[in-house]
């Protein structure tokens, strides 16, 4: 039986809000809550849309967070498909944008994630331009992939991060040709550094990814709306039949702005700021997810963090937080990837400038290997590449650390746990 005394909302239809919803009821929370989604499929994961789904080696159905009787079975009210477009912090309102409905909220958790950042060249409004960031865009992606590999047909792929590389995976698998324009001097330079960027490119080469590095697109150029190339600003110009714009993404915060929460810095990738309860400035609104920049004493800075792992702890946490409970949200970031016979997993913040030295433990040529960023002898971020159930020992010489012998770090026959 739900009391409607007390009434929870939760703008954003994501991984984060689902599980979010789905804590309220476990924590026992007996009020009203409200999951309103501006798409009109249920709450999903995105991982799948740029790996086994668009690979066609999951089902549409594999990527819902729950089935969709689960929402009604625990008296969730779930509003698909509208969007809000006012907070009244004054009278602890939300505004739907479609009606202008009212409803009400003692608690109010922002999960409104992030949008594909949008490519300011002439040629965006041709037929064959995609993002890849919701269910939709999937869909059309893998029709798309499947067509040009049957055809031999060209896919140009602005930007060399973690989308943008699976999804040339992805498009070779199918057979399509690829071109991967990337204004860096390596893919995934901002996560990964100069040193192990490489690695990704050499997997790519191999399979047949041409690379442009140290260019950006300028114009597509099409015919009857359709694409037929892109041209970059060192005057080249690639064929293209398609095209992926792969450029990033922007923390979806034109709701919070409108009501004069405090946000980040865009120049550090701006979000919601929260504090370690991922309570935003004003007591009674939450953020958690892609949108949310909270401090991380660890790492003794404010981080934003746009991956899986951050919606599904994330969410659960904002979720205990809006109950009450006494909750610190220090996870460490975590993410991965599945690129061709490459599998990945990452853990920790270690930007270009902010460690002293790479450690390889294991093979790099093989692709079979663990890479530490360390500084000052201390690990602030791991990632093991085709070696596996190593996130636990990774993850504790991150968060205790130690000062570790980086000989002995380099060395597989050292065990991890023996040395946080």
């Amino acid at each position: 039986m739900v009391d409607a005394d007390q009434t929870f909302v939760i703008v954003g239809g994501g991984l984060a809000g689902a599980k979010a919803a789905e804590t309220l009821r476990a924590e026992g929370f007996s009020g009203r809550v409200i999951l309103i989604c501006d798409e009109r499929d249920h709450p999903y994961e995105r991982p799948p849309l740029s790996k086994g789904y668009l690979l066609g080696k999951a089902e549409r159905d594999s990527v819902f967070v729950h089935e969709p009787a689960w929402y009604a079975q625990h008296d969730i009210e779930l509003h698909l498909g509208q969007t809000v477009d006012r907070i009244d912090r004054a009278a602890k309102t939300v505004r739907f944008g479609d009606d202008g409905t009212l409803v009400r909220y003692d608690k109010l958790l922002l999960a409104t994630g992030a949008e594909p950042r949008r490519l300011d060249i002439p040629g965006t409004d041709l037929a064959g331009v995609h993002h890849l960031r919701r269910l939709a865009h999937a869909e059309r992606l893998k029709g798309v992939l499947a067509a040009l590999g049957r055809d031999n047909g060209h896919l140009v792929i602005a930007g060399a991060g973690w989308i943008g590389l699976e999804v040339a995976a992805a498009a070779r698998t199918y057979g399509a040709e690829v071109t991967v324009i990337e204004h860096g001097q390596t893919p995934l330079h901002s996560v990964l550094g100069p040193e192990l960027g490489n690695v990704f490119a050499q997997l790519h080469e191999e399979h047949g990814v041409r690379f442009r590095f140290g260019v950006r697109l300028t114009e597509i150029v099409g015919q009857d709306g359709m694409v037929l190339a892109a041209r970059t600003d060192d005057g080249e110009e690639h064929p293209a039949h398609d095209v992926l714009a792969a450029i990033g993404a922007a923390p979806r915060v034109g709701l919070a702005e409108a009501a004069g929460l405090e946000l980040a810095d865009r120049a550090q990738g701006g979000g919601i700021v929260v504090d370690e309860r991922l309570r935003t400035s004003d007591p009674d609104i939450y953020a958690a997810g892609d949108v949310a920049a909270f401090p991380h004493a660890l790492f003794d800075t404010t981080l934003r963090v746009e991956h899986w792992a951050n919606a599904l702890n994330g969410g659960p946490a904002a979720a205990r937080s809006m109950l009450g409970q006494d909750v610190t949200y220090d996870r460490v970031p975590y993410f991965f990837t599945d690129q061709y016979d490459l599998g990945m997993e990452y853990s920790g913040w270690a930007p270009p400038g902010s460690y002293d030295q790479v450690v390889i433990r294991g093979d790099a040529g093989k692709r079979e290997f663990i890479a530490f960023w360390v500084k000052e002898g201390r690990v602030l971020a791991g990632m093991n590449v085709n070696v596996w159930d190593v996130t636990e020992p990774i993850q504790k010489l991150i968060t205790s650390r130690a000062v570790v012998d980086t000989d002995a770090l380099a060395d597989p026959h050292v065990p991890l746990e023996s040395l946080a």
